[in-house]
């Protein structure tokens, strides 16, 4: 089965870590890949950049609007993630818990699916 682990970071907090510990968060969250691609789960990871560089695309009234981030509104961004396949929900939860953005960030877990499936 196909899930999506989704990085659900504060806004604003990537710019709040000195660069140091940016390097070692991140170095954890590759060392987290790694041993992802060695389980044979990881089907694709990758990190985000901040939402300030994003756009968003919707059709109100049938005309094309795009909007650059960053989205005011939001409180939270996706900053990255990971695509796994795995046997099933369980699976991927019992993932998600040794990821180490758990500790400063949310770790969502979806499974990927149908827009249409319940």
């Amino acid at each position: 089965m196909s899930f999506l682990l989704m990085i659900v970071e504060k806004r604003g907090a990537r710019a709040a870590n000195s660069p140091e510990r940016a390097r070692e968060l991140y170095d954890s969250m590759m060392a987290y890949s790694d041993a992802l691609q060695r389980d044979g789960v990881l089907l694709a990871a990758q990190s985000l950049r901040v939402d300030d560089h994003a756009v968003r695309i919707s059709a109100a009234d049938g005309v094309l609007q795009l909007r650059d981030g960053p989205f005011a509104e939001a409180k939270e961004m996706v900053g990255g993630f990971f695509w796994l396949n795995v046997a099933d929900r369980d699976a991927a939860i019992a993932i998600a818990h040794r990821c180490p953005a758990v500790h400063w960030a949310s770790v969502e877990v979806r499974e990927c699916a149908p827009c249409n499936a319940d």
